[in-house]
This record gives C-alpha cells, structure tokens and sequence, in this order.
C-alpha cells in the first residue's frame, strides 16, 4: 500500500518542537502497520539532539542545512521539502498541524499534486488510510480518504501521545544546502512578555463564561501567575471578544495535555472538553454542582469563583513563602 513514510520536523531555536515528536511516532505506527519504512526530515540551522528523535521511532533522518535556515522562509522551505520527498520515494507525509505546518504542508500538496487531510486526530486502516477530522467549528468529525497515490496528513498536536523514549538513536544524515531561496522569510517571532503557550504549558488555569466579563479575567491571571500557569479560555469567551484566540481551549481552539487542568466558571460543553479532558489532573470550580465539567474533574469544588479563587491564591502565596 505504501513504500515509505517520511516525517517533516518543525524546529524552533535550534530544537525540535514536541508535535514533530507526536508525528514521529504516528509514523512509526503507519510504517508497522503499511510494512514499510518510515523516516524524517528536518530544515534548518544548528539542530540538537537530532539523534534522540530516533527514540520515537524513526532510524534516520535527514537534516537539510543552511545557517539561514533557521527561520522559516516559506520558498525555501517548500524547494527543499519537495525535492527531498521526491528524492526520499516517500509516498506518505505526515506534517504537525501547527501554524508552520498548516502553511507549508498545502504548498507541498499543490506542488505535488496531491491530496491533503488537515488536522487529523485519529486515523484507521483498512483497505485505505482512513483520518478522522473535526468539521463545522468542531461540531462534528468527518471520515476522509485521500485517493491520490501521494497522500498528505497533518496532525492536531497534543492529541497523539509521543509515549516514553526508547532511547534508541536514530542515524542524522546532513545534507549542506548553498544558497536557498529566501524569497521569503519569517525576520522575527515575537511572543507575549511572561505569557506562556497553552498548547505547550505543564499546568493550565482556563475561564469561561461564569467570570460574567473580560474585567474579572485578573482572577485567572493572578492564579496562573501564582501556579507558573499558562491563561486558557472557553470558546464562549474567546467569542465574546475577552480573551485572544491564541488561550482558546478545545475543538476550535488547542488541545491540550497539561499535567494540571484548573477550569473556572466553565460549564464544561463537549467541544471543550474535547481539548482538555487528556489533561492529567483537572480541577474544577464552578457554582452549578451539576455542571458537566465535574464528571471529568478529578478535584471539585461547587462554589462561586469570586470566593474560592481569590481564597486559593492566597493560600498558594502563603505556601509559596514558607
């Protein structure tokens, strides 16, 4: 059914980001299952420990470099990547949905000429590669084919679980690339001061609609800045113009895994929950004992946020000095 499945790594700084890992692993699964072979790949600058990717399950990769690489460029990155997959043979690509991820998997499809299912959160195998997929904001999940010899998925991050290492080495093949197309290229990134990313924080404190105004929001804020904790938002808010899209939590927004989950004043509405219900520890804080939220909650407390939460931080800050 298939002759190889290569992998594409997103790095940032020189490291590569925890969803490429989650592909590496989906990989492996689709190689074990297609009997066939699967590798990655990786574009960039300095890159460390590309070796320990292979803990994942990939033997090899193959790191096209270039010290101007270490940004995105998006005319760079798709010459190389369409040059590599054809050299490589790969009939199967797996690409993490994230913003890079969404911008240069569908130019890798036109160029090839093939079809593409974006942000796949599970796939079954048959006769074909089935990939399930959120449509309508998250209301429902399609079942997708992708008939064209070449097939392309990307993967929501956080939902495939990258598993403990291995800690077997994979083979780093390094390709010197001279003089790049940089058309185009990503100057800088700039990321909010203090303010970490929901999708890739280990402790979580998310609001939603029972905070009754974007004013109240400091609530939230000072408990995260108490716990070291990212802001996370219901969709409801997010929609209600409080909080930026970037903290929204769920189907329509990220998913995430954090080890502590600290919901407040949501309701607990299944597209969120969606987003969230993998996290390890979730704790939630709501004035209807009949909220949904609790039946997922492993610590529970019915009560109005406005008196437990700023309660709870105090006493965090109390236990914070000793």
């Amino acid at each position: 059914m298939a002759n190889k499945v290569l992998v594409f790594l997103e790095q940032r700084n020189g490291s590569i980001k925890k969803s490429s890992l989650e592909a590496v692993k989906v990989g492996k699964d689709f190689a074990d299952k297609l009997s066939c072979d699967v590798e990655a790949f990786v574009i960039g600058a300095e890159i460390s420990d590309l070796e320990k990717v292979g803990s994942y399950g990939v033997s090899k990769v193959t790191h096209l470099k270039n010290s101007e690489l270490a940004m995105y460029s998006s005319t760079a990155y798709l010459k190389l990547a369409i040059k590599h997959v054809q050299d490589s043979g790969a009939d199967i690509l797996l690409f993490p949905n994230t913003s890079l991820g969404k911008d240069l998997a569908p130019r890798v499809a036109a160029k090839l000429d093939c079809g593409i299912a974006m942000d796949c959160i599970a796939f079954n195998f048959g006769d074909d590669i089935i990939a399930t997929r959120p449509v309508y904001a998250g209301k429902a999940l399609i079942d997708v084919k992708v008939n064209s010899t070449v097939k392309i998925f990307t993967l929501r991050p956080n939902v495939f679980n990258a598993g403990e290492p291995s800690g077997d080495s994979a083979n780093v093949e390094i390709n010197e690339i001279s003089d790049p197309d940089l058309s185009t290229k990503v100057v800088e990134i700039k990321k909010s001061e203090g303010k970490l990313d929901v999708a890739e924080a280990d402790i979580i404190v998310s609001g939603g609609r029972g905070l009754k105004g974007a004013e109240n929001f400091n609530l939230i804020e000072e408990l995260a800045e108490a716990l070291g904790a990212a802001v996370g938002a219901s969709r409801a808010v997010v929609d209600a113009g409080w909080r930026p899209h970037g903290e929204q939590v769920g189907q329509t927004g990220k998913t995430v895994t954090p080890t502590l989950y600290v919901a407040i004043g949501i309701s607990g509405a299944i597209q969120h929950l969606a987003g969230m219900r993998s996290s390890k520890y979730i704790v939630a804080i709501n004035k209807d004992k009949d909220a949904p939220i609790f039946s997922i909650a492993d610590y529970g407390i019915a009560g109005d946020a406005f008196e437990v939460v700023p309660k709870l931080i105090e006493e965090i800050k109390k236990l914070k000095a000793e």
